[in-house]
């Protein structure tokens, strides 16, 4: 006879668990507790087995039914509804794992060590950083749960906050997250592919630079009499000499640097274009290296930071310190030297166009041609670095330096 919900209702407790039957393997199990639990009993290779439907009243008779139809469908495709359960729990706690924080971690730790492709450090510093704030919103939300709107939102935090590159670049990365999470098995697609255009356009602006002869002069003095930490005043004098990028200089290792050989191999992984870059050290260079490391020693980082050598100077350190001499944001910056450097080499027309584009590490799209101009320029680099550090100490000692001459070396 089937059961009734108002059966089931008045149904009391005993001292012993007792069954209340329903049809076809359904019955509700009455608990010493008072509590009632639906079981389905069924039969798989001749083998009793009982399936747990949940609990009276949450599950009410009518959704119970259900619950057991849907597993008797199971039965009659050969399917043990038992097992079917557990492996649906499961994936369901693999999904609830696969939060995007988690598959962002796990993507930041693959683009570290990917090869040509891997990040360098301050770069995926920078994109960990981008990436963790989206924590607070999408971050605990399984990944394939999130909506275009989802993703929207949380950039819009960012970008309310008038961070509009920020903004731009956490949804880059984002969408790369997302990505990863379909090429991986664990996303159908990635759900910030249409809202590239939902984003404010940030105003593009150029770092600070001082590219006026008789300015450059006046900034060289002004570092030679800077008064704040030693190794933050060396580190702006060499800058302007080596003129590579702040992240460069700052994780700069004395085991990079051979001074009897004058030059200066930063490997690969700590290039943005993934691709070891040498630096030819002028007598000037040499000359201030070699007073950093009778104080320093040769071992580790050649500008570590205050705190532990283990680690390289603050990102900020220098330009602080630019800060500290006087010099606006829009005035200069350390990433400023390689302006003034790009800017003043190829006024001189002493030097070719692409002996300047090596020495700042610039990516050539063709390979070919790239690997051709580093052999064949690197004679011209050298001497190029020499002139380039006695065009400094002319500056420095406040000389007049008159028009270049404009005649290209080919």
């Amino acid at each position: 006879m089937p059961l009734t919900d108002i059966a089931i209702r008045k149904a009391k407790p005993r001292e012993k668990a007792y069954k209340l039957c329903d049809m076809q393997g359904l019955f509700v199990l009455v608990q010493p507790s008072g509590g009632k639990l639906w079981r389905m009993k069924y039969r798989v290779g001749g083998v009793e087995k009982k399936l747990g439907l949940g609990t009276y009243p949450q599950v009410s008779l009518r959704d119970a039914r259900k619950k057991r139809d849907e597993a008797r469908d199971l039965l009659a495709e050969g399917k043990d509804p038992g097992l079917e359960k557990q492996r649906e729990k499961l994936r369901a706690g693999a999904l609830a794992e696969n939060t995007f924080t988690s598959i962002a971690n796990e993507y930041c730790r693959k683009r570290r060590r990917d090869g040509d492709r891997a990040w360098a450090p301050s770069t995926a510093a920078r994109c960990e950083h981008l990436l963790s704030l989206l924590d607070n919103s999408i971050g605990k939300m399984p990944i394939h749960e999130i909506e275009p709107i989802d993703a929207l939102a949380a950039i819009r935090k960012i970008e309310k906050r008038g961070k509009l590159e920020s903004a731009r670049r956490t949804l880059q990365l984002a969408s790369a997250v997302f990505r990863y999470a379909v090429a991986t098995a664990r996303l159908k697609s990635d759900p910030t592919r249409d809202l590239r255009g939902a984003l404010m356009t940030p105003t593009v602006t150029h770092y600070g630079a001082v590219t006026e002869a008789e300015e450059v002069g006046k900034l060289l003095r002004a570092i030679d009499a800077y008064e704040g930490q030693g190794m933050t005043k060396w580190a702006l004098q060499l800058a302007p000499h080596v003129f590579v990028r702040p992240g460069e200089l700052r994780h700069a290792r004395w085991d990079e640097i051979d001074l009897d050989a004058a030059v200066w191999t930063i490997p690969a992984e700590k290039m943005k274009m993934r691709k070891p870059h040498h630096v030819p050290l002028s007598t000037q260079s040499i000359a201030i290296l070699l007073e950093i490391r009778s104080i320093t020693g040769s071992n580790g980082y050649v500008f570590p930071s205050m705190r532990s050598r283990t680690r390289p100077m603050s990102d900020n350190t220098l330009n602080a310190a630019l800060r500290r001499l006087g010099y606006s944001t829009n005035e200069m910056t350390a990433h400023g030297f390689r302006a003034m450097a790009s800017t003043l080499l190829n006024e001189s027309g002493k030097w070719s166009y692409d002996a300047i584009e090596r020495a700042l590490a610039h990516g050539d799209t063709d390979k070919v041609r790239a690997a051709y101009h580093r052999g064949t320029h690197w004679k011209e680099r050298v001497a190029m670095a020499q002139w380039w550090s006695n065009l400094l100490d002319s500056l420095r000692s406040g000389a007049t330096i008159l028009p270049f001459p404009g005649v290209m070396l080919g």
